[in-house]
């Protein structure tokens, strides 16, 4: 299963209105009782961060990190809105806090919000509200409605992403969605972890952040970071284990880094999924922006789609990351075949080169030859599809 495996919580999706013709576009996450339980957060770092994200900043702090509910929405990403945007957020946070709870009820701090979508248009927010209330009531803990949730946040993406990982006793799940725009740098599109392990707020954001950087920090599917990307996660604590800070990030680890692989391989128009790995830098932060200038290329990324080890595009990339650089050092290697040596052709087995690019996974390892450091970046292929799709608003 997927953000319903770990006990104590429930999901559901629906038709908002905001897509035509009464598809998918509504999600919630829960808790099973509607009661906040510790929460973290790490968001977009693009200046002109939508709505949501300046919403659900502001939830975090004013309820001391905790939340009881995560309402996403798909189809418009009331990104680029004013004021009119906010205010519907918070209407519909407000909204979804007094429907969990009718009897009690709870702050509409409580409610986080996700929205992906078209940039710049205004939010229906009339046309959206009316539905929550059905929302709020399909809610529950089965395989269906977790599936639902999944499918409710997908905008280009063709296939839900989800995830559950075991820890001892306790269990972490998720769900995303991304399929193009994905450049992170400290979030991916959007991403709704949930746990059932016992752990404070503060643990819990520390461990979030450090999941995240070997894995959605390490995606680039063409190198545009969104208004709008979020990673929440929840802890309600039902197993009653408390695991230790390292198992719980390494947990985390594990799910964000197979959520961050389905993106890659569902990205637009996408026919190959490639890992570039950089050793030999100076140190990690050198060979992550060796990297990711390599996967963020273009060209090397036309050459992944034409199936073409045309490995000049690649040591011209390394040349230009603004990291330590001796060309007579460099290598690089397709699939573990070495195609480069310091700087120059080496003879190989263009047979097995070829193997190994006419593949869906391909790995293209560099080595700089002047230190330790090391880091790998996912990405993908540059194709025609890819090109169909973002050629108009979508």
């Amino acid at each position: 299963m997927s953000v319903t495996r770990p006990a104590g919580f429930v999901a559901s999706g629906g038709a908002g209105g905001i897509k035509p013709e009464g598809k998918l576009d509504l999600a919630l996450v829960a808790t099973a009782d509607g009661a906040a339980v510790p929460a973290a957060g790490v968001f977009t770092t693009n200046k002109a961060a939508a709505a949501p994200v300046q919403v659900s900043r502001r939830h975090l702090a004013a309820s001391g990190q905790r939340a009881a509910a995560v309402l996403l929405t798909s189809g418009n990403a009331n990104a680029a809105t004013g004021p009119a945007g906010v205010a519907a957020c918070e209407a519909l946070c407000g909204e979804v806090a007094r429907l969990l709870r009718p009897d009690e009820g709870i702050a509409a701090e409580a409610v986080l919000i996700c929205q992906t979508g078209l940039i710049g248009f205004p939010f229906p927010l009339e046309v959206v509200r009316p539905r929550l209330p059905a929302l709020v009531a399909g809610r529950g803990p089965g395989r269906e409605q977790a599936e639902l949730a999944a499918r409710a946040i997908m905008t280009t993406d063709t296939v839900p992403k989800e995830v559950a990982v075991e820890g001892e006793g306790w269990t972490v799940g998720g769900m995303a969605k991304g399929a193009a725009m994905l450049s992170p740098r400290m979030a991916t599109m959007l991403a709704v972890l949930t746990t059932d392990a016992v752990v404070e707020p503060a643990v819990l954001q520390a461990a979030l952040r450090q999941a995240i950087e070997p894995t959605f920090n390490r995606l680039s599917v063409d190198g545009a970071t969104s208004t709008n990307d979020t990673v929440l996660v929840l802890a309600s604590g039902a197993s009653g284990r408390r695991p230790s800070a390292d198992a719980l990030a390494a947990a985390l680890t594990d799910a964000c880094g197979r959520l961050a692989r389905q993106m890659a391989q569902d990205a637009e128009g996408g026919t190959k999924v490639a890992v570039v790995r950089v050793e030999g830098a100076l140190d990690d932060e050198e060979a992550h922006r060796a990297a990711r200038k390599v996967a963020e290329s273009q060209l090397v990324q036309c050459s992944l789609n034409g199936a073409d080890p045309y490995w000049g595009r690649v040591v011209s990339e390394l040349g230009a990351a603004q990291v330590a650089f001796e060309l007579d050092r460099v290598r690089v290697a397709y699939g573990g075949v070495e195609v480069c040596r310091a700087g120059v052709a080496v003879p190989h087995d263009t047979e097995a080169v070829a193997a190994h690019l006419a593949g869906r996974e391909v790995e293209i390892t560099c080595d700089l030859g002047l230190g330790t450091g090391r880091a790998a970046v996912l990405t993908t292929d540059l194709s025609e599809g890819y090109l169909a799709e973002n050629r108009r608003t979508s």
